[in-house]
């Protein structure tokens, strides 16, 4: 097969080098020798046709001379003639192959040459003859045909043997063809071939004679408008021709000429030219890569072209092969419903854009993709579709953290400012009927309330700071003095109440990776959470020690699980415990949440309920998460884990990104129960 192209090939690149002359001159010898060719078949064909009709007219004749001998001696039963008589037909005609007899049921019971072995008969016939019976309802049209024998083709004729209207049967014979016809077709065969032989013969000549004679100019002309194609413009045809061939040749030398001089002068500025497209080339592909936003490009049938590194960071796609693969092949099973909708949507042309958002993965992400067709400006046919990516996450996460903010703080300032309302509109209204010791209570109560709301609004303000993303610098640092300055902040508080504070850290601490300020900002929570829930004569103990390396475990730890005592690289583990009222199983679960308070068992307590909300925060910019364990009437223990100085900052962000999605469906608000 592969042959048959590659001379097919060669012949399209032979025939298309002829000029049209030639063409023409060996289209015409070509149709004139097809026409000669078929008056000469159709003549031999007629000479055929009428020695076919002759030898069947001659088998005709003959069966229907025997046909009328023999019925008679059929119809009697006269075996024996008829067997003679058949014989004397044979032997007299050296046409004759065969003749055989059959009754009107088909059964053969008469063959001749006679041969009593049929079965090793070169002539072997069946032993049944089924004939059409239309041939009965005319006796004197036999049927005539003829057929391929292996010694060579052979005429048969059928014919039916009537007498006074009954069927006696048929009588079948078998003809050579005549001799002449055979040495007739010989001889046209021979003949044809001779014709055909003389015809090319001549054709061939002629294409010869016009390639010696016109092909080899235009060959070399076409030679050197291909190098001229290709730059070669120093390229010359040098052929002594005259007339009107010599001058198309010194035309196309005078053309190269001017050629190689305007490539000459024209270089330089094809050298710059290139020089600033290769420029603004990599100044284009250096804007794609750096988009803030992903950016894709589309063929017209939906299959990546191209992809700049924003797209496959959102996707995962750093690995992978994206170019020639279809877009929805790539594309998370979550986005399949809505882009894929509306990609087909705009290469089908029924929307040149489409803008949709949609959320996927974990933690949740939330894409704005816009798809815009790309067409040919002359022909509005789709050329492909670009694909812009936005990564709404931030700004989602920031209008849903606005929204709680401004719930919750709308929920915990109406109580402060109705109650300093209340006093202070009592004192207006009623300053001469009230008692200077109820004026003095009143404004006792309000500057309370004041103070109260003042710590409600920092700690909004600190909590809101922590959840807008704000980015915070880590550093290594020692942790020794951040809790000897948290001591020194509540040592006076806690011995106006009578608790002992005391702290047990090992001499010799690693360096952490950790914000001095933030972290400041957790001891002092957890340290005066600690004293508030801790009765007169009572322990707040600070400790400090490495996990896994060592870890005392604290003894009021009855509800801690395997998973919250195991940490999976060494870290730095700060512990606060008290021997206060602890907390039930339903507020320990709840007490990280927002304006939580535990106090809303006991009542006696005030705060914002904001406080250990900020640890959590604080905590997971590091990428830890804080724990208790906490037994009514015992105590509590809380403790967090900071990071050792040298940690991998690239696994710090992973983990914190961790922390942050384990704990988001605790930052539900939680509105406390007033004491009444």
């Amino acid at each position: 097969m592969d042959t048959l192209k590659a001379l097919l090939t060669a012949l399209r690149q032979w025939w298309s080098e002829f000029t049209l002359q030639a063409k023409l001159l060996a289209l015409s010898t070509l149709v004139v020798s097809l026409i000669m060719t078929g008056f000469t078949f159709f003549s031999l064909a007629s000479i055929q046709a009428d020695a076919r009709l002759s030898d069947t007219r001659y088998a005709r004749d003959v069966g229907l001379l025997l046909a009328a001998n023999v019925t008679s001696l059929v119809a009697e039963g006269q075996d024996r003639q008829l067997i003679t008589v058949a014989n004397r037909f044979w032997e007299q005609s050296n046409s004759i192959r065969y003749i055989l007899f059959a009754d009107p049921d088909g059964v053969i019971y008469l063959t001749l040459p006679l041969d009593n072995a049929e079965e090793d008969s070169a002539l072997r016939l069946r032993r049944r003859l089924e004939l059409p019976d239309s041939i009965y309802d005319h006796p004197g049209d036999p049927l005539v045909r003829q057929h391929l024998s292996p010694d060579g083709q052979v005429t048969d004729v059928f014919v039916p043997l009537m007498a006074n209207g009954q069927n006696l049967g048929s009588v079948a014979l078998g003809l050579n063809p005549n001799e002449v016809v055979l040495n007739t077709t010989a001889l046209t065969r021979k003949v044809t071939i001779a014709v055909f032989i003389t015809i090319w013969v001549l054709v061939i000549l002629g294409a010869v004679f016009n390639a010696l004679t016109i092909t080899h100019p235009i060959k070399a002309l076409l030679h050197g408008v291909r190098k001229i194609a290709a730059g070669q413009f120093s390229t010359r045809i040098a052929l002594p021709m005259g007339g009107e061939l010599g001058e198309l040749l010194e035309g196309f030398n005078a053309m190269a000429s001017q050629l190689e001089v305007y490539k000459a002068a024209n270089i330089e500025e094809m050298k710059v030219a290139n020089k600033e497209l290769k420029v603004a080339q990599a100044q284009q592909q250096s804007l794609i890569a750096t988009m803030a936003d992903g950016a894709m490009l589309l063929d017209d049938q939906g299959r990546v072209v191209l992809a700049n590194p924003t797209s496959q960071r959102l996707f995962r796609w750093e690995a992978r092969k994206l170019v020639g693969e279809p877009l929805v092949n790539l594309l998370p099973e979550s986005l399949l419903m809505d882009v894929g909708e509306a990609l087909q949507q705009v290469l089908a042309g029924e929307q040149a854009t489409r803008d949709i958002r949609c959320s996927f993965g974990s933690p949740t992400r939330t894409l704005r993709i816009v798809l815009v067709a790309v067409t040919d400006p002359s022909s509005s046919v789709l050329k492909g579709v670009t694909v812009t990516l936005q990564d709404l996450s931030r700004e989602v996460e920031l209008n849903a953290a606005q929204s709680r903010f401004i719930s919750n703080v709308s929920h915990e300032l109406r109580t402060p400012l109705f109650n300093i309302k209340t006093y202070v509109e009592t004192l207006h209204d009623l300053w001469t009927q009230i008692s200077d010791e109820e004026r003095s209570e009143f404004l006792a109560t309000a500057n309370a309330e004041t103070d109260r709301l003042t710590r409600l609004v920092n700690d909004v303000l600190d909590l809101s700071r922590l959840e807008s993303g704000q980015e915070f610098r880590f550093e290594p640092m020692e942790l020794r003095p951040a809790l000897e300055q948290t001591l020194r902040n509540y040592r006076l508080n806690a011995f106006d109440k009578g608790v002992r504070l005391l702290c047990e850290v090992e001499p010799t601490l690693p360096r952490v990776q950790a914000n001095f300020d933030l972290l400041l900002q957790v001891l002092d929570n957890l340290v005066g959470n600690a004293l508030k829930f801790t009765p007169s004569g009572g322990l707040v103990c600070l400790r400090a020690y490495l996990w896994p390396d060592s870890c005392p475990v604290p003894e009021v730890s009855t509800s801690a699980t395997i998973n919250d005592l195991t940490s999976r690289m060494p870290r730095l583990r700060v512990e606060v415990s008290d021997t206060g009222c602890g907390m039930n199983e339903p507020d320990q679960a709840r007490i990280f949440g927002r304006f939580y308070r535990a106090e809303n068992t006991v009542h006696t307590q005030q705060g914002t309920g904001l406080g250990l909300a900020i640890v959590r925060n604080i905590m997971e910019k590091q990428g830890s998460v804080p724990k208790l364990v906490s037994k009514p009437g015992v105590g509590t223990t809380f403790w967090f884990e900071l990071p050792l100085e040298g940690s991998d900052d690239d696994e710090l962000a992973l983990l914190a990104e961790r922390a942050q999605t384990d704990t988001a469906s605790d930052a539900a608000i939680i509105p406390r129960r007033r004491s009444g």
